[in-house]
């Protein structure tokens, strides 16, 4: 028999069924990128999800929202200039802070670039942009999360070994702060890189429509998994604390029980301050978790509260303000360099004390056991709310006894 109309060269099947797979293999990948440049895809996946908004202009909540967005902005800027401007701050635990107080500024910012392209700006944008706009404030948000589990996970190495922070320790910090972030960078890539329902309308967020639930429901339950570590973390260091303290109560006398007080008093003004954190940090999470549950587990477009995703998102963007707030009152150090900032002619004296009208910002502290903070390196201050806790080697030895063994 001839060729056929396919074959018009009388080419081999097997080359024929090269040929059909190196074009649909083009095909496909043509597809991929026509699908994250067609805007048409926006519209369908949002009428899908029956989240078409065609009003122009800013709704009063997304004005509100754009007032926390400024202020989240201008008040974690504040102490990174702190941080940066004070030589006492230039030690490794702040950097740890530093690195959240980073990624709750630039929340913050995603987060406004967010608001601005939404409502019907979104009808406009390219898939890729969409991805673009949502991955930017889950990578931020996703940093301040992980980046609270990498203090806890610094504070518990440090307050097990009762050893202060060195210039040694620099390589575990930065290393800290590395991962928070390629961690937090992977997991907002994973929609661009094909983790998503193009094409597969049913498959699809309510929340976010461009996203699959699979991967809502992965992200929660590793936001979920960092929460956890962070409770179990503080716990065990507490646990250990007050273990060895009721220990060695009984027998210590004199002036080593009086040191064992006050390590004891640091230990319980760090314990507040972490409760302090984890419950804001359930406060303002915990809704959104479990709204993004109920957009998994109902079908796309069915549940009117999922349609109110905006105002969860917002109690969670929360968090990024209070943070700053909860470490700045837990340190009077930071209280002071912030003082400096805001205005040194008119709240401070030419030798460096705080005049009366700014004692009680100094003053004031969700923690009524802070006590003056110990000299570090160098002469370099730091609090127990730091995390940076010096004890003498005598007190070390009470409460620490297996590690002295030879």
């Amino acid at each position: 028999m001839g060729a056929s109309c396919s074959d018009p060269a009388g080419t081999a099947p097997s080359a024929t069924m090269t040929s059909n797979s190196s074009s649909s293999s083009s095909a496909g990948c043509f597809d991929f990128f026509w699908d994250y440049t067609d805007k048409s895809v926006i519209k369908n996946h949002y009428t899908y999800a029956d989240k078409i908004s065609n009003r122009d202009g800013l709704k009063p909540e997304n004005i509100a929202l754009l007032v926390v967005c400024l202020l989240i902005i201008l008040e974690n800027a504040l102490v990174l200039i702190a941080i940066w401007k004070n030589k006492k701050f230039h030690i490794p635990m702040y950097y740890l802070l530093g690195n959240l107080t980073l990624s709750d500024l630039l929340a913050g910012v995603t987060y406004m670039v967010n608001i601005l392209m939404s409502g019907s700006n979104t009808l406009r944008l390219t898939p890729l942009l969409w991805f673009l706009r949502e991955g930017g404030v889950f990578i931020t948000l996703a940093a301040s999360v992980i980046s609270l589990l990498a203090i806890a996970i610094e504070r518990h190495v440090t307050m097990v070994t009762m050893r202060p922070y060195h210039g040694a320790k620099r390589g575990r910090m930065m290393a800290l702060i590395g991962g928070s972030w390629a961690l937090s960078a992977f997991l907002g890539i994973l929609p661009i890189l094909g983790w998503n329902c193009l094409r597969r309308l049913e498959q699809c967020s309510t929340v976010l429509p461009l996203y699959a639930k699979s991967y809502i429901i992965f992200s929660v339950s590793v936001f979920s998994a960092v929460l956890l570590s962070i409770v179990i973390l503080y716990a065990r260091v507490y646990r250990i604390v007050r273990t060895n303290t009721k220990r060695q109560q009984v027998s210590l006398k004199g002036s080593l029980r009086k040191s064992l007080v006050r390590v004891t008093q640091k230990y319980v003004a760090l314990l507040k301050t972490v409760t302090i954190v984890v419950g804001v940090f359930i406060a303002c999470w915990l809704p959104l978790f479990v709204l993004l549950l109920l957009d998994f587990f109902y079908p796309t477009g069915q549940c009117k509260l999922l349609k109110k995703a905006d105002y969860f998102l917002g109690v969670a963007i929360l968090n990024s303000l209070l943070n700053p707030i909860i470490y700045t009152l837990t340190s009077k150090d930071m209280r002071k360099a912030i003082l400096r900032l805001l205005c040194q002619s008119c709240l401070m004296t030419t030798d460096g004390q705080v005049k009366k009208i700014g004692m009680p910002f100094i003053e004031c502290s969700f923690s009524k056991t802070e006590v003056p903070s110990q000299k570090l390196e160098h002469g370099l201050d730091t609090t127990m709310s730091s995390g940076n806790a010096i004890t003498s080697p005598s007190t070390k030895k009470v409460l620490y006894p297996e590690l002295f063994k030879s």
